[in-house]
């Protein structure tokens, strides 16, 4: 069975496809908020996340004729801006350590479910991290990506995005031990 996307703003998308800026203005405000947040994970830069944005927004405008439908609209435009996140960190000269030749130990679960963090420590814990680290631990936690998009969509091996991932989560964790917020 082949799955099948309903995109509820599939009239708005069809209406910019005719260059109708009214609707171009709609999806925007109907997505900006959720794609800012994304490209700000992972640029971790207010400036470069609104650049990322409206840069996102104008690919999307402009290529709208080369979207398929296959997916929603809002999964399309994520993987823009996404995409874009992520030239801009290069563009950063963003270095990842090459784990290649380390033995890995199986991920452990953390049972975040008991954990009462506080919103903007967590905010500001990740903001601290290095730009390998918080980009994996984005794109996995928030953006549900597993390794193996991971490694294709950072052009890295998937052992290092593992690598990558279970760093973060130990150097986010002392972070927030460190700024008091209890485990």
């Amino acid at each position: 069975m082949e799955t099948v996307y309903i995109d509820k703003h599939a009239d708005l998308v069809a209406e910019c496809r005719t260059g109708s800026r009214k609707a171009q203005f709609e999806i925007y405000k109907l997505y900006a908020a959720a794609m800012y947040n994304v490209a700000l994970r992972i640029v971790n830069d207010d400036a470069e996340a609104e650049d990322v944005l409206q840069e996102a927004f104008l690919d999307a405008f402009n290529r709208i004729a080369d979207f398929r439908q296959e997916t929603t609209f809002g999964l399309w435009l994520k993987q823009i801006v996404i995409n874009r996140s992520i030239n801009y960190l290069r563009k950063r000269k963003m270095e990842t350590v090459s784990m290649d030749e380390v033995e890995v130990a199986d991920e452990q679960d953390t049972d975040f479910e008991d954990t009462q963090l506080k919103v903007e420590a967590i905010k500001s814990a990740m903001a601290e991290l290095p730009d390998g680290y918080r980009v994996v631990l984005s794109l996995y936690l928030f953006e549900g990506y597993d390794h193996e998009e991971i490694a294709h969509i950072l052009k890295i091996t998937e052992n290092t995005s593992r690598t990558q991932y279970m760093r973060a989560k130990r150097k986010l964790n002392s972070l927030l031990v460190t700024k008091g917020v209890a485990r």
